[in-house]
């Protein structure tokens, strides 16, 4: 017991040692002539006052740029994750520049989000109605009270609105929107390595964090005012501080664990600020990783407790936010949330019956009992890369869908291998935290298809909100089949293949007319022959060869 004590001690003096002072003072020497430079180009670009929006701009960038040094120097995982991060900010500042100044000239004329620079309609109304309450003499706090259509929960109009109001008060600058959800999205990737690095090992910790950094969808959140790449970082946040603060959980680590249970209150509180179903979900997985590692089922009364207060706030939260205009009469707060989610899934499910000509069509051909499943799968396949690749647009549009898609379906094998994955990993505790994440990924895939609608946008939206955990689930399979090489990997994407053959071939003959265009239910059936036979001949090979 001695010797173990003072190895918890000498740990903790070599992490105070090496963490005390992450910063340099010649780190400053780059730092700010960079964020001024930065300044001075922004400032130009956006209207208003001149010296205003280079005092902002550059405030904002040598925030940001301090901010991302000290947690890439305190993560102490050396210039690679530097590179991830710089490599993650970049990409997303980049992306929402090209956007911003590209769509008013390459997209579409009739669309008012494209003619003002958004790719996101909610990021459009959010943006104009928190310039309108920045410059009001209404109180900041009204974005949690008031009804504001664009923004149910009033987390991020209210950080929206105090931006503009106090640093940018003379003019509306959508950049700085743009510039914060960059840097907020990077910020959360040294958080998300030491936890997954903790957990796991360096090898899923790196691949999680490329995952994480260069998912398409996710850059494209990240350069739009838009609330995921802060439900993301906050994910991030509450996963390093449960992973180094929650006793039950690290037996490896010494008692002294406050600061990473600051970090655990700090995302647990943004994630109910910004979106209280997603801390709900949190701490759902939370409860299920505790439960599912604890050797000895035995936890501390203190942790139940306040898990089930942040929980019970949550779900309060989320009612007084569904129920801002009074629609539902209930005040049972399941029951509003259960009201809510029942007519969303229908709306919704109508939505994409009304908006898509062949959808319709099947919709009538197929028993009512069919459609929510329907609607389910081919969400679970949005955005389609077929359809990416052979539908009309504007060439600006084409690169957006084409890089969301390619990225989602790099992504969909490696979340079907979770499973299996998961199911061998030897110890036990590491193949209880992937099936449980597998489970719960793959629940909510399914309820944002349907919460969607099967919508090409708003679906694959929903699901990126979870996508820390999916970067997880990706990370261990990728090194799962770099260690193993198996087979089934080449499998699975094997029947990817075969999926977008025979359905870009559909979606080529119904615009271009070109060989021939089979009936819906027979590509389904040519579908799932194509899989029977993969399947079906992978598992005689391998039965063969344990012969």
């Amino acid at each position: 017991m001695a010797g173990s004590r003072r190895n918890n001690n000498e740990w903790i003096v070599d992490r105070v040692i090496h963490t005390a002072i992450p910063m340099k003072p010649k780190d400053f020497l780059y730092i700010i002539p960079i964020s001024l430079a930065f300044g001075v180009w922004f400032a130009s670009v956006q209207k208003g006052n001149w010296l205003i929006g280079f005092v902002s701009f550059s405030f904002i960038f040598l925030l940001s740029f301090i901010f991302l040094k000290f947690f890439i120097s305190l993560a102490n995982a050396g210039k690679t994750l530097a590179w991830i991060v710089a490599v993650a900010f970049t990409l997303r500042l980049l992306a929402g520049l090209v956007i911003h100044f590209g769509l008013p000239i390459y997209g579409h004329e009739d669309s008012d989000d494209d003619k003002a620079g958004y790719v996101f309609t909610d990021a459009h109304n959010r943006d104009n109605q928190a310039w309108d309450l920045a410059s009001s003499n209404r109180p900041i706090l009204n974005a949690f009270t008031d009804k504001f259509a664009y923004d149910q929960y009033g987390g991020l109009l209210a950080f929206s609105a105090f931006v503009y109001r106090y640093l940018s008060p003379d003019a509306h600058r959508p950049l700085m929107l743009i510039l914060l959800s960059a840097f907020i999205a990077a910020l959360g990737i040294p958080f998300l390595w030491k936890a997954v690095d903790q957990i796991f090992s360096d090898k899923v910790a790196w691949a999680s964090a490329w995952i994480f950094a260069l998912y398409p969808e996710s850059i494209l959140l990240g350069s739009s005012a838009m609330r995921e790449p802060y439900l993301l970082t906050f994910s991030a946040l509450a996963l390093y501080g449960f992973v180094f603060g929650v006793r039950e959980i690290n037996s490896r680590l010494p008692d002294a664990k406050t600061a990473p249970r600051v970090w655990l209150g700090i995302g647990l509180l943004g994630l109910l600020l910004v979106s209280p179903p997603i801390a709900i979900a949190t701490l759902i997985v939370f409860a299920g990783w505790m439960f599912f590692t604890n050797e000895n089922r035995s936890l501390s009364w203190k942790t139940i407790l306040i898990f089930a207060v942040i929980f019970l706030l949550g779900l309060f939260f989320l009612s007084a936010s569904l129920n801002r205009s009074g629609e539902f009469d209930s005040t049972s707060p399941l029951r509003v949330v259960n009201d809510w989610l029942r007519l969303a899934v229908k709306w919704n499910a109508y939505q994409i019956e009304r908006e898509s000509g062949w959808v319709q069509k099947l919709f009538d051909e197929m028993l009512p009992w069919m459609r929510l499943p329907f609607v389910a799968v081919y969400g679970v396949f949005q955005p389609v890369l077929p359809a990416a690749l052979v539908a009309p647009t504007k060439p600006i549009w084409k690169i957006i869908y084409l890089l969301r898609s390619v990225g989602w379906y790099a992504m969909l094998p490696m979340l079907i291998l979770s499973f299996g994955a998961g199911a061998g990993e030897g110890s036990r505790k590491k193949r209880n935290i992937i099936l449980w994440l597998t489970l719960l990924t793959w629940t909510w895939i399914l309820l944002a298809a349907l919460r969607g609608g099967g919508d090409s946008w708003d679906n694959p939206r929903y699901r990126t909100i979870l996508f820390m955990w999916e970067s997880i689930l990706g990370g261990f399979v990728w090194v799962w089949w770099r260690e193993t090489r198996n087979v089934w990997f080449v499998r699975v994407v094997l029947c990817e293949a075969a999926f977008l053959l025979v359905f870009t071939q559909w979606y080529v003959s119904r615009y271009f007319h070109w060989g021939g265009q089979l009936p819906f239910a027979g590509m389904i059936i040519l579908i799932a022959g194509l899989w029977g036979t993969i399947l079906g001949a992978g598992w005689w090979m391998d039965k063969k060869t344990r012969r």
